[in-house]
């Protein structure tokens, strides 16, 4: 946290934790309750060896799939919004952290945001583990700190997106 900044930090940290618990609600709580409910009553281990089995491991599998299909299938809605939703990522976790203003450890907590939410998916059949989606979700992360970082420099703004300021 910023020195001399406590309301500022309070606010920033406040941001960041909605924000996180929006793209939550958003990629594993997104089904009704009733049917949420109903996955997590039926639930077994077999759960797991059926997500394993269903899991996608390999690198634009699903991506290219949605490629091919782009007429068939919400596609665009799909790649579109697997980035889009991890943009304000790469702006606000520098933005409430400083230290976080490098490149590589806003890349490496999305990383690890990503995939804790992958896993989750496999191991409570809320969703399905895809590894594009990891990647999708990073490059919205690379591109928000992008973002982040020429805002920052264009206006001049110190602190956020700013390790040397």
């Amino acid at each position: 946290m910023r020195a001399g900044s406590d309301g500022g930090a309070l606010l920033r940290r406040t941001v960041f934790f909605v924000y996180l618990l929006l793209v939550v609600r958003l990629l594993i709580f997104k089904y009704p309750l009733e049917m949420l409910a109903e996955t997590a009553a039926l639930w077994q281990k077999e759960t797991v060896l059926e997500g394993l089995r269903t899991a996608n491991f390999t690198l634009f599998k699903t991506i290219r799939m949605y490629i091919r299909y782009s007429d068939r299938l919400n596609s665009f809605e799909n790649l579109a919004g697997n980035v889009a939703a991890f943009v304000p990522f790469g702006i606000l976790l520098p933005w409430e952290e400083r230290r976080y203003a490098v490149f590589f450890r806003v890349m490496a907590n999305a990383f690890v945001f990503t995939l804790g939410i992958e896993l989750f998916q496999l191991l409570s059949g809320f969703g399905a583990f895809d590894v594009d989606d990891i990647l999708l979700n990073c490059a919205g992360a690379a591109l928000g700190w992008i973002l982040g970082r020429l805002t920052a420099l264009t206006f001049g703004v110190c602190g956020a997106h700013d390790a040397g300021c």
